[in-house]
């Protein structure tokens, strides 16, 4: 299982993601995809997503059963702690 979340992206990038994935909510896909077609098409994201932001997520074989990626997204970053992937969220800037 693979999803996809796209924020603030072309639509064009969009309608690419339609040709593999469902898209159960705006900016939100879902799909079964092989590791190379899921690679390729975050690569694909990240040429055509401009400012905007990407995150991927997808099934594996370790302690959380998921791992995941994210590029362009502000105020969030990905760290590992002990092998376990967190989502830590950066103070706002006043």
């Amino acid at each position: 299982m693979v999803v996809i979340i796209l924020e603030k992206v072309p639509p064009a990038l969009r309608g690419v993601l339609t040709r593999w994935m469902l898209e159960p909510h705006p900016g939100v896909f879902v799909g079964h995809l092989s590791a190379r077609v899921r690679d390729k098409l975050w690569e694909r994201c990240l040429k055509a997503k401009r400012r905007g932001g990407v995150i991927q997520i997808w099934s594996t074989n370790n302690e959380q059963r998921f791992a995941m990626r994210m590029d362009g997204i502000e105020g969030r970053e990905i760290v590992d702690w002990e092998g376990i992937q967190l989502i830590r969220l950066s103070p706002k800037e006043e």
